[in-house]
């Protein structure tokens, strides 16, 4: 019997022939991003420009963080908080951002609302055209239908579509959403992970709890 091969993390592009596919965690140069192993994005444009068309206003500190074995459909975008603008006087408009007289006013930029990092947990799969709004957090397991618009956090092991995005159902009862987290699959040994695919994919949660690595 051959030997078990996990996949390659650090490989760019790990379909052969599908240049529109790109393994986030090595293409990712950005100190404000952190991608997790094996989470990937498609886009038959140009997915090597993830970082500036699909995190929008990232002027920081805020960062965004994607959990691994992540799944990013076509057009997913992720608008960070460089996006607000004051909303409590007569105009919205940012006037010192383009300079003249007007940018001595910038500190009327400061102190602006900030709803904190944009945290998505493990194996989530977002659709084609997802949006998500600054400061969400969505968990682990979850899945972002195509064109939704994610204004608020979305559970672990929750489905949720529309604009607002809201929650459909979820995956799982909550006492098997407790034993997947428990079992944290996405943290197993790529060799062990590599050994149980199809559980992985086809299984039940008796057959995840029964396939995990003995604890130390």
């Amino acid at each position: 019997m051959s030997p078990l091969v996990p996949a390659d993390p650090t490989m760019l592009h790990p379909m052969p022939g599908q240049p529109r596919v790109v393994q986030l965690k090595p293409l990712v140069t950005s100190p404000l991003i952190e991608v997790g192993e094996y989470s990937y994005y498609d886009d038959p444009d140009d997915p090597t420009a993830f970082e500036t068309r699909n995190v929008l206003y990232h002027y920081g500190p805020e960062k965004l963080v994607i959990g691994k074995f992540c799944a990013l459909g076509t057009g997913v975008r992720f608008v960070m908080n460089g996006a607000n603008h004051r909303m409590d006087g007569p105009s919205t408009f940012p006037f010192p951002i383009l300079g003249g007289s007007w940018a001595d006013h910038f500190d009327l930029l400061t102190g602006l609302p900030v709803r904190g990092d944009t945290v998505v947990g493990n194996d989530v799969w977002f659709g084609h055209g997802v949006t998500v709004m600054p400061g969400v957090r969505i968990g682990h397991g979850a899945i972002v239908a195509t064109g939704a618009v994610v204004v608020s956090d979305v559970p672990d092991y929750g489905v949720v579509g529309g604009n607002p995005a809201r929650l459909i159902r979820t995956r799982y009862a909550d006492g098997d959403i407790a034993r997947l987290l428990a079992v944290a699959w996405w943290d197993w040994p790529a060799e062990h992970i590599t050994a149980h695919v199809r559980t992985l994919m086809s299984g039940s949660v008796d057959d995840l709890e029964k396939a995990a690595p003995a604890r130390a």
